[in-house]
């Protein structure tokens, strides 16, 4: 657990963790592998996420940006799901990590064959803890869902990109394949810079 002085350190240490990984290597399985390690990690408490990055919608999920790496190859982002909330038919284009950080999350998988794209049957839950990865090499497309019916839950996602501004694919409500780009719920990110009450602390 973090210094109450800096709480959002784990965070912060997750993403050195990923810089330094992504300068390292662009072998997607290591990406894969060590990614999960460090998201491991980072999930095993909660206390770190700031509460504006966990704030519930009565509509429909929330996507935060925590982090964007200056080139673009890897974002961390919080999505805030509430009881009934779900994604579309969707893929992602990049590989993705997703760890289950606060209650219960469903995860419905799909194939992509030409211009068809239809449930494999497989579905699991996502308990605290669990981490799931996605990517075009390994399985691309499904739906999340929540899998709580009494309050929200947040996972953490880590692509290997911007994914906000990824042009990726989901499933309109006729079952045709359209473009569609994410976006985040909201303008501003983390400040995970300011150490300064740490570093006075230590100096008192």
């Amino acid at each position: 657990m973090s210094d109450s002085t800096d709480r959002i350190a784990p965070l912060r240490e997750f993403v050195i963790g990923m810089t330094r990984l992504v300068e390292r290597t662009s072998d997607e399985p290591e990406l894969i592998a060590r990614g999960r390690e460090l998201l491991s990690t980072l999930i095993r408490d909660d206390a770190w996420l700031p509460d504006e990055f966990a704030q519930l919608a009565s509509d429909t999920y929330r996507q935060y940006l925590l982090y964007c790496d200056p080139l673009e190859r890897f974002s961390v982002v919080s999505f805030v799901w509430g009881p009934g909330h779900r994604t579309p038919v969707h893929d992602h284009t990049v590989w993705g990590l997703v760890g289950q950080l606060r209650g219960t999350e469903r995860c419905t998988e799909y194939e992509c064959a030409g211009d068809a794209v239809t449930p494999t049957g497989a579905e699991h839950l996502m308990q605290v803890g669990d981490i799931d990865a996605v990517s075009p090499s390994i399985g691309d497309w499904h739906v999340v869902s929540s899998a709580r019916q009494d309050g929200p839950s947040i996972s953490i996602h880590v692509y290997g990109a911007n994914i906000g501004a990824v042009s990726r694919h989901m499933l309109d409500a006729n079952g045709q394949i359209k473009p569609f780009v994410s976006g985040y719920t909201s303008a501003v990110t983390p400040n995970l810079w300011d150490r300064s009450a740490s570093v006075r602390a230590a100096l008192a």
